[in-house]
């Protein structure tokens, strides 16, 4: 769970440092408060950047299941644990 959320986190982000290396690289300095359309565009490609790599794991997860999970079950005294069919 939270290599998901670091893997997450790391995309929404990657924007903003890429951004911020472009700002330090060029020498200039961060736009005014009424100026803030590149803050803006860079949420907006860190939420597609997001929603692509939730959608890339979705496909490319190799711990998906096949089959039916049974649950944990008590029989003669002895706690069965839960396993996949």
């Amino acid at each position: 769970m939270a290599r998901l959320v670091l893997i997450q986190a790391a995309l929404f982000l990657a924007p903003f440092a890429l951004y911020a290396l472009y700002l330090v690289w060029s020498r200039r300095s961060m736009p005014a408060p009424d100026n803030w359309h590149p803050l803006a565009a860079l949420a907006l490609a860190g939420l597609i950047l997001m929603a692509g790599g939730f959608v890339a794991l979705g496909f490319l997860d190799q711990s998906a299941t096949v089959g039916t999970y049974h649950p944990a079950e008590l029989r003669d005294g002895v706690l069965m644990p839960g396993h996949i069919e």
